[in-house]
């Protein structure tokens, strides 16, 4: 009897055994089923083999992927593919978001629902992001202001004016390091100067970042923007930053071909610029890319961008592995090869001083967060000891 139980046995386990092979070779034919009909559909919005390489088929069963092309104020914009589609939160994501990280971005790719024939829709999860571009909120509040997500390349906008300034691009490439972006500079207004003017800036800095991509242009120069234009690639996706005044908005109506955004002249007096752009909103080109603009920033503040200081001022961390102590600020130690670099020429004061203001700055905005977070905590516990002692009061 015991033998003859055991040769039912071993027939089962072989067919589950089978059927779990069959189930399994299912389960991958149906992803990349999901995986095909989705590439088809939304890859020319720039979902490309990163996002597919990171996205579990199981995850969106009922959903539908689709890419954050407008933020307004408590809603969206979304396009699946076919559609711009006015979008809102699912309360899920509302009541667990602990910071501005946890919300949507112009540039992300998003989980949503759709109805009423694709006129609204609903966001229930944010997909893995490949780049998210922050910074310091503005004035003395310490959080993150999201800016974009999944860029590939930021261009950077300073004019060949008055609007120059190193130290300024400098900040800019902290932040576009730190989050793993291509950066390139585009130096506007290059009909207000000379060949050899020009030349000068671009010297300027390439002493200091000999790798970085610079291209000066004029909106008034159609060969000109015809540089910028080959810079663009099909399925990626750019964005433009730098202050109000230097041309990005008119940047962009010349790489759209018309003139769809308000632009505003410079001040006379001081020639600040004033804001065109008040949103941030994802744009597809004829060419196939993928750009977003973005207000002009008087202020830009950082915090935990450790990655984009050592990118950006590379030869200072090189210079650093030659200090006397392994724990050197660079501030006043003696065997400091940093400061040694400063007082012989090799680096610039200006540069130095640069990066201890932006380090400086990093640390006490990050602790200042942390030390928020964990108020709001606190808060949060209290609020909620307040309201059990109200109910067991009742």
């Amino acid at each position: 009897m015991e033998g003859a139980g055991k040769k039912k046995t071993l027939p089962t386990l072989h067919n589950l055994a089978g059927l779990m092979r069959k189930i399994s070779r299912s389960s991958a034919t149906l992803g990349q089923f999901l995986m095909k009909n989705i590439s088809s559909r939304i890859e020319k919005l720039g979902f490309d083999k990163w996002f597919q390489d990171n996205l579990d088929p199981e995850s969106f069963e009922g959903l539908e992927i689709a890419r954050v092309i407008a933020v307004h104020k408590d809603s969206y914009t979304i396009n699946n593919g076919d559609n711009d589609v006015f979008a809102e939160l699912i309360g899920k994501i509302l009541y667990s978001a602990a910071s501005p990280i946890d919300y949507p971005a112009v540039g992300d790719w998003v989980f949503a629902n759709f109805y009423d024939k694709n006129t609204f829709s609903i966001i229930h999860d944010i997909l893995p992001r490949k780049s998210l571009l922050k910074r310091k909120t503005p004035g003395k509040k310490i959080d993150f202001q999201l800016i974009a997500a999944n860029i590939d390349v930021a261009f950077i906008v300073q004019s060949l004016d008055d609007n120059f300034n190193l130290r300024r691009l400098e900040r800019y490439l902290v932040m576009i390091n730190e989050s793993n972006i291509k950066p390139i500079v585009l130096l506007s207004k290059s009909d207000l100067l000379t060949s050899e003017e020009i030349v000068s800036r671009i010297g300027k800095i390439q002493k200091i970042m000999p790798r970085l991509h610079v291209q000066p242009f004029s909106n008034e120069n159609e060969s000109s923007l015809k540089n910028v234009k080959e810079l663009l690639k099909l399925g990626l996706t750019y964005c433009l930053l730098g202050s109000s005044g230097v041309g990005k908005t008119t940047l962009l109506n010349n790489l759209i071909g018309e003139s769809l955004f308000e632009t505003k002249t410079v001040r006379e007096k001081d020639s600040k610029g004033r804001h065109a752009t008040t949103s941030r909103q994802l744009i597809k080109l004829d060419c196939g890319a993928m750009v977003v603009d973005t207000p002009g920033m008087r202020e830009l503040g950082h915090f935990s961008v450790e990655t984009g200081l050592d990118e950006t001022f590379a030869e200072i961390i090189e210079l650093s592995e030659k200090c006397q102590f392994n724990n050197c600020t660079h501030l006043k130690e003696k065997g400091c090869a940093v400061l040694h670099a400063v007082k012989n020429g090799q680096l610039s004061e200006e540069r130095y001083q640069n990066y201890t203001k932006m380090n400086k700055e990093s640390i006490y905005n990050e602790m200042s967060y942390l030390e928020k977070r964990q108020k709001d905590k606190q808060f949060g516990k209290f609020c909620k000891m307040v309201m059990k002692h109200k109910k067991n009061r009742r």
